[in-house]
């Protein structure tokens, strides 16, 4: 298509939509990456970080000076340097300030900033601000030409581009932010293990990644923790810049006597608010999923101070711990993903040498700039210098000159060779400086500069020079953020631990027996203890209701009610309502609707299952692989059309052989391994039926014969020991049953 303009003043452009669509979200997304979100390796800021110290520089917020309300600085930012939000603005100046968010600070605050359980900030006409002692030595050196200033966005004002100072804030504080199609995650570092890594790489600039890492041990959280991975991943996931570190709680025990305990969690991992894990745990106990814990207790202060009481003072608390560990954020795992931008504003994910490589070039290019800047300033002086100490030398012909000429500076300049600068300065010097001390002075000034830029020019000159004056800077740095001192002290340990064991729930449920009654409309209840299934307590049901399932277990116990659809659901043994009344509608604990009639309600133990269907397909299948792990349960049997699920049965160990009876009455007996084992499907053909399906399907030990009920109450049995009639493959039609078989069809 062509560009086709309708108005000269309001142009039409036609351009297919996809193309368009294209160029627009391609701008929108690199702005988002270059100007938002990712930070630059060398200071590690985004520009909304950068102009906020930028303009509390401009405001003169150093650390002795007083506090400014955040309103001022907010205002300056999106006035002259950031035309977005306010309260975009002071949410990332607010994070500058929080001392459990940043490893070192970079805003002072004075007021309400927030807390480590999760509260906002009050609003930034109520609080104050000031700049910190970091934040200074990050800027360090703005005055002095080390880096290039760019217009601002309305091009009224000035913006460094990046900062100059040493401190190495992108590993420091980390970063994090999410772009368009990227993001990164960087935790925070220590300082002096970062400098002790980078004065290693000045001296031997090829070394390998992993020398590193016995400098810079790990990250290092402003509120501690405990990092549990091998050395061997921390160190993989620094090579490339890519991983993740697994994160716990500082925990102890305290003795409370006579053999009871607490545990007292005193470090929570980065970033987790401390309301919100505590309102994890409280729910493990109020939903019962941890039974061995009892309660939980909030008593922190300024110090966190989390108490958790275990359920009995035989639980072990290391057990308890680990529990807590995989249920809840007192185990998380922070990612590493060294996503920045490069010296030239391209988006890169490096690993930590590339990291400390890009930052030392940065600091050696601020460095030499330094250095040129101050040369610069020498040679002006100098300049000015040799002007005043001529003059002096020939004072009488300059004050003659400055007499009688009504122009002395171009015969000044033309009479003593001097530059259009020395000339107005001597015009312009005092008359008390016309001393034989201030021409002494000048000397010793002029060679004091001389020797200075002496200096200056060998270290430009020399790289070996470079190298050894960055890492004396870098040495003087670390006197201040040493292992040694209050704000450079490790604060997070490194401690590998074992991955935690997935024990199952039920290993923390004590175990009781119990007796599970389920009635014909579905009302279930589990009365205390092994009760005897003929006393009056287990026959007691609502009018009109009446006895459908009845059977012994355990609360570790997980229970299977089948249907006739063939769908499997899962009931807890300790969550099922107690014996007193007539308990529960089961439907109110899983999905039943629309899942069809129950036909089977049993315990899944470490037990086959003989499940068979009416038109006489069934299989083998694994109790506890039957087990459904949500409400809507899990379908095992896939029914064909018209028939249902009748048998569920388990198979006693020693069982081998299947006896089958159809609806015609007639019976088959084959051996137990023809049948297969699945977990989900059809199954095999039992018995072939010419009209009718399946009634009824049992295992048994052939060398013992089958056995049948006989009826009535007496509870006879009957066992036909001699089965070699009814013997054949699965699959056949079957012959009359024994004499004396019930007339309902059914083996028990």
């Amino acid at each position: 298509m062509s560009d086709v303009a309708t108005d000269e003043f309001d142009p039409i452009i036609r351009q297919p939509f996809k193309e368009a669509l294209e160029q627009r979200y391609l701008v929108y997304a690199l702005s988002t990456i270059t100007a938002r979100s990712l930070p630059d390796v060398r200071d590690g800021l985004k520009p909304v970080h950068r102009r906020l110290l930028w303009a509390m520089r401009l405001l003169r917020l150093d650390p002795n000076a007083g506090y400014k309300k955040c309103a001022r600085v907010v205002g300056d930012v999106i006035g002259k340097y950031h035309p977005h939000g306010d309260q975009s603005v002071y949410d990332a100046m607010v994070r500058l300030a929080q001392t459990f968010s940043l490893r070192y600070p970079l805003v002072d605050g004075q007021g309400n900033f927030g807390n480590i359980d999760g509260d906002n900030a009050a609003a930034y006409r109520y609080t104050e601000a000031r700049l910190t002692q970091v934040a200074l030595d990050l800027m360090a050196g703005l005055d002095d030409g080390t880096v290039d200033f760019r217009p601002t966005y309305n091009g009224e004002d000035e913006e460094p581009e990046v900062m100059p100072g040493l401190f190495p804030n992108l590993l420091a504080n980390g970063a994090s932010g999410i772009a368009v199609g990227m993001a990164t995650s960087i935790p925070p570092h220590n300082v002096a293990e970062i400098l002790d890594a980078a004065v290693h790489l000045i001296d031997n600039p090829r070394a390998e990644p992993q020398e590193l890492m016995a400098y810079v041990k790990g990250p290092d959280f402003p509120t501690g923790g405990v990092i549990v991975d091998h050395e061997d991943v921390i160190a993989a996931a620094y090579l490339n810049g890519r991983g993740s570190f697994r994160v716990r709680a500082q925990w102890t025990t305290e003795d409370q006597g006579r053999g009871t305990w607490v545990a007292v969690v005193s470090e929570i991992p980065f970033q987790v608010q401390k309301s919100k894990l505590i309102e994890q745990i409280a729910a493990l106990i109020s939903e019962k999923k941890l039974p061995i814990l009892a309660d939980i207790r909030d008593e922190s202060d300024e110090d966190v101070r989390i108490v958790i009481e275990p359920r009995s003072r035989t639980v072990e608390p290391q057990v308890l711990m680990d529990r807590l560990f995989r249920l809840t954020d007192l185990e998380v795992r922070i990612p590493l993903n060294m996503n920045v931008l490069d010296a030239n504003r391209t988006p890169r994910v490096m690993g930590l040498k590339d990291v400390l490589t890009s930052w030392l070039q940065h600091q050696f290019e601020v460095l030499q700039r330094r250095s040129r800047h101050r040369i610069a300033k020498i040679d002006d002086r100098l300049e000015l210098v040799g002007g005043y100490i001529v003059a002096f030398l020939n004072l009488d012909r300059v004050i003659q000159i400055i007499r009688e000429e009504d122009e002395p500076k171009p015969v000044l300049m033309a009479e003593f060779g001097l530059t259009d600068r020395q000339a107005e300065a001597i015009l312009n010097m005092r008359l008390r400086s016309l001393r034989r001390l201030e021409e002494m002075q000048l000397r010793a000034e002029r060679d004091a500069l001389e020797k200075e830029k002496d200096e200056l020019q060998k270290l430009l000159d020399s790289e070996a020079r470079q190298r050894t004056r960055l890492k004396k800077d870098l040495a003087t740095l670390k006197d201040r953020y040493g292992l040694e001192t209050p704000l450079g002290r490790r604060r997070t340990e490194i401690k590998e631990a074992a991955p935690i064991a997935d024990i199952p729930l039920e290993a923390f449920i004590e175990k009781e027996p119990i007796t599970v009654v389920m009635s014909q409309r579905g009302w279930i209840r589990a009365l205390r203890g092994h009760a005897d299934l003929s006393q009056p307590e287990i026959a007691k049901f609502k009018e009109g209701d009446g006895p459908a399932f009845a059977f012994h277990a355990q609360t570790t116990d997980k229970i299977l009610l089948a249907t006739d659809t063939g769908r499997f659901f899962t009931l807890a043994g300790d969550k099922l309502p107690g014996g007193r009344g007539f308990g529960e509608p089961v439907r109110a604990m899983i999905d039943l609707d629309g899942a069809g009639d129950v036909v089977a309600l049993l315990p899944a133990g470490d037990v086959q299952l003989l499940l068979a269907a009416s038109d006489g397909r069934g299989f083998l299948t694994s109790a506890r692989g039957a087990i459904a792990e949500t409400r809507k349960g899990k379908q095992v049997v896939n029914v064909r059309a018209g028939a249902r699920l009748t048998v569920v049965k388990p198979v006693p160990k020693g069982h081998d052989y299947v006896a089958a009876i159809g609806e015609n009455r007639k019976m088959v007996v084959f051996p137990l391994s023809e049948l297969p084992e699945m977990g989900r499907g059809q199954g095999v053909q039992l018995q072939r039926y010419r009209d009718g399906g399946l009634s009824d399907a049992a295992t048994f030990l052939f060398s013992e014969g089958l056995s049948w009920g006989m009826g009535g109450e007496s509870g006879r049995v009957r066992t036909e020991p001699d089965l070699s009639d009814w013997r054949t493959a699965r699959g056949a039609a079957g012959r009359m049953p024994p004499t004396g078989f019930p007339r309902n069809n059914r083996f028990a």
